[in-house]
This record gives structure tokens, C-alpha cells and sequence, in this order.
């Protein structure tokens, strides 16, 4: 549906009127943008909940820890290991892990990351608009494709170590240092090298979009720089 400046903003004479593009409206590269950014909005929305297990399992260890030692010890021993320090702290980084890598790419796209920037906030949209194309084509996504590529072979030699012949894929592999920790470390490995892939993919549907501002004709917005909370496209006279 079409939006005009008077639904979001003051009009006055000079101001021209901003028409929002519907999804029908937009050229087949910016659709592939927001099949993209969908992509990474459903994975970051799915990452968020991650909080709730982080929260509740490193409250959980706290008082049980300093309040009720004996009764850990006797949960332990008579129901689960899970219950010892060791595992619920394991469990804590790798639910903080899991938490991070999935939401970075969200963070990105809905412009909601940290920017400590003395110069991008003084400049007008344009600039922006380049200084973001720059950002991303000579470090964001350069960088998250080094780092992905090192924590792939990170991932494949912690799930290669300790697999003597006959072990089946899922089975065996790199465990805890500790011999009360968790084992099948490859899978938070793992978990690192997707959520930061996820984040290229993010890098990759807002340079689509910057290029396109840039490049492409000379009316179009991108809410993107010109708006955070909102996503898309617009155009005006």
C-alpha cells in the first residue's frame, strides 16, 4: 500500500511527497533484498528467544550455587549430571553464543546495531548512503567472509578430533576440557559459522539496496539510512 509524507511527517510547500513502494512495485534486485532480509529477520527473531534459556539457566546455577550446594550435589548424583556447575555454566556461553551470532545479521538490517560514528550523523542522505556502500563492500561483508571460512575449518577439525573409525557423524568428536563438561562441541562451532553466515547474507540485502540508491535512478529513499524503525523502499516527486 502507498504511504505519503503526510501519514509520517509535517507537509509543507517545499517538501516533496514521498510515495512508499509496494512490494508489487519493486524492481526484481530489490525484491531479492527483502527475500533476503526476511530470511534474516525470521532466523534473528528465532536467535532472540535464546535469551530466555540464558537467563533462566545462569539464575538457576547462581542460587542454587550459593544457596542450595548440598541439594545440587544430591541432583547430580541421584537425577542428572546436567544439574552440575560445570554443565549449566557450558550451557550458559552456548546459549550466549547462539544468542549473538543468529541476531547480528537482525540487528543489521533493522539498523539497530551500535554505530559509533562522529561523521555519518552530519552528513545528508547520499553521503550516507555511500558511506554504508563503502562499509560494506570493503569490510562488513570482505571480513564476515574471512571469519566464516576460519570458523568453518574451526567447526570441521572440532568435529574430526577424537573420531576413531566406525563412529557415526553425529557421534564422537570434540568434547569439554573438563570431564564433567559438555561434549559435541562441533555443534556450537557450527552454530557460530551459520549465524555469521546469516549476517553476509544481511551485508548483502542492504548493499543491494545502497547500490541501488546510488546507482540505480535518482528518486528513491532508502528507509534503511533515512529511517531505522521502518523497512523498504520509497520514492518521491
Amino acid at each position: 500500500m502507498n504511504q505519503s509524507a503526510s501519514d509520517t511527517a509535517p507537509r509543507t510547500e517545499s517538501s516533496p511527497e514521498i510515495r512508499y513502494f509496494s512490494q508489487d512495485e519493486l524492481p526484481g534486485i530489490l525484491r531479492l533484498s527483502e527475500a533476503l532480509r526476511r530470511f534474516v529477520d525470521r532466523i534473528g527473531r528465532f536467535g532472540a528467544w535464546f535469551a530466555m534459556p540464558l537467563v533462566l539457566i545462569t539464575a538457576y546455577d547462581l542460587i542454587i550455587r550459593k544457596a542450595f550446594s548440598r541439594g545440587q550435589i544430591w541432583m547430580v548424583e541421584n537425577i542428572s549430571p546436567i544439574f552440575g556447575s560445570t554443565l549449566l555454566q557450558e550451557l550458559e556461553w552456548h546459549s550466549h553464543t547462539v544468542l549473538i551470532t543468529l541476531v547480528l545479521g537482525f540487528g543489521y538490517i533493522w539498523n539497530t546495531h551500535v554505530r559509533v560514528d562522529l561523521v555519518r550523523e552530519r552528513v545528508g542522505f547520499r553521503h550516507r548512503a555511500w558511506l554504508e556502500f563503502i562499509g560494506l563492500t570493503i569490510f562488513l561483508i570482505p571480513y564476515c567472509c574471512v571469519v566464516v571460512y576460519y570458523a568453518a575449518i574451526y567447526a570441521y577439525d572440532s568435529w574430526a578430533l577424537n573420531r576413531p573409525d566406525g563412529c557415526a557423524w553425529w557421534q564422537c568428536g570434540e568434547i569439554s576440557a573438563s570431564l564433567v563438561g559438555l561434549s559435541h562441541r562441533w555443534i556450537i562451532k557450527t552454530v557460530l559459522v551459520f549465524g555469521l553466515g546469516v549476517t553476509i547474507v544481511a551485508g548483502v540485502a542492504v548493499w543491494l539496496q545502497v547500490a541501488t540508491v546510488l546507482f540505480g535512478p535518482k528518486n528513491l529513499s532508502l528507509i534503511h539510512i533515512s529511517e531505522p524503525t521502518r523497512l523498504g523502499m520509497s520514492s518521491y516527486a
